[in-house]
């Protein structure tokens, strides 16, 4: 799916790590929430509160899990992240675009 029907959008932006990473937050009708962004080349550490679910829609990205070992992840693929938990992110070359899934 190439975007998404029927959907709230914060207008302003969430803007983390000095203008590395910057999402806006989407509200479903059933309450789902989801954010839609991009991770410019760097290298972050993201904390979660409730798991998540990293969709990469374009680009490419490396990741860790906490605890884990690099794999990699590019457009279609994605990724889940444990609640209460962190993970480490690396984007090189062409920006990271994703879909983050709650909960």
């Amino acid at each position: 799916m190439s975007q998404f029907e029927n959907v709230s959008v914060v207008k302003q932006a969430n803007v983390y790590f000095d203008g590395k990473c910057i999402s806006h937050s989407v509200q479903f009708a059933d309450g789902t929430k989801k954010s839609v962004g991009v991770v410019l080349p760097a290298t972050l550490t993201f904390n979660t509160g409730v798991p998540e679910t990293m969709e990469c829609v374009a680009g490419a990205c490396r990741y860790k899990l906490k605890d884990g070992d690099w794999q990699s992840s590019r457009a279609g693929e994605s990724f889940s992240i444990p609640g209460n938990s962190s993970f480490d992110i690396e984007v090189v070359g062409e920006p990271y675009h994703y879909v983050c899934h709650f909960g």
